[in-house]
């Protein structure tokens, strides 16, 4: 078994990967839109489609590519607002979550999170699933200029944590995160939370694919990592 003979580090965007709650927010979303008019949106689309972007970016998408910086700030702290009222006795770490990281941490790998989320919600979620003390830097919407897919938040985590972004293993299950990791030069964890296995297939950066974290080792996906990098050579 190889063990982490250089810095390593696993950077997890947070909604959808470590709490199954991006329904929670698709349905926020929809809510939304349809006080402004826009009825019958599906919510798989906002999962597909826009799911871990920035709130102004998703209602530029759907709402209104005009929509002012003033505006679209407004509208998602109003989205954001609904989604903590109706979560809070919703949101759970993804199984096996916790121990995961404790045997991540002894393993000495940097830990972080890579949010498309802004602070408030960031702070709620993580203080929900008591997961603060696992993370050397938390990274979210507001601590960068472009959100995903852009690789921006998980460039931002890599510098902070101190590795190199080859070193980095993102936690993804958006597909535009995953785009995000592979511009960054990041390979991917998907989590099926959000898109069906078959949705990352064509993802050449996504080293595995899981349900949770009951079965996944952090020092065996190391080695899935050296392996992907002696496959390509």
């Amino acid at each position: 078994m190889i063990l982490p003979t250089k810095k390593y580090a696993f950077i997890f965007d947070m909604d959808g990967v470590l709490t199954d709650n991006m329904k929670l927010h698709a349905a926020s979303w929809v809510e939304l839109f349809r006080d402004y008019g826009l009825e019958g949106l599906d919510p798989e689309r906002y999962l597909v489609e826009t799911a871990g972007m920035k709130g102004p970016d998703v209602l530029r998408y759907f709402l209104d590519p005009d929509i002012s910086s003033q505006e679209a700030e407004r509208l998602t702290e109003l989205k954001d607002f609904l989604y903590r009222v109706n979560s809070r006795s919703l949101i759970k770490p993804l199984s096996g979550l916790h121990t995961f990281l404790e045997h991540a941490g002894m393993a000495g790998i940097a830990l972080a999170v890579g949010t498309g989320s802004g602070a408030k919600n960031t702070d709620y979620v993580l203080g929900l699933l008591e997961t603060k003390r696992f993370f050397q830097a938390i990274v979210g919407s507001h601590h960068v200029k472009e959100g995903k897919p852009a690789p921006d938040i998980f460039l931002r985590a890599a510098e902070l944590l101190g590795v190199e972004p080859a070193d980095c293993i993102v936690f993804e299950d958006a597909l535009p995160g995953i785009e995000a990791a592979s511009r960054a030069g990041m390979s991917c964890v998907a989590l099926t939370t959000t898109n069906s296995r078959d949705s990352f297939s064509v993802c050449s950066n996504v080293l595995e694919i899981i349900d949770d974290f009951m079965q996944l080792d952090p020092v065996g996906l190391l080695e899935r990592l050296h392996e992907s990098r002696t496959e390509t050579l």
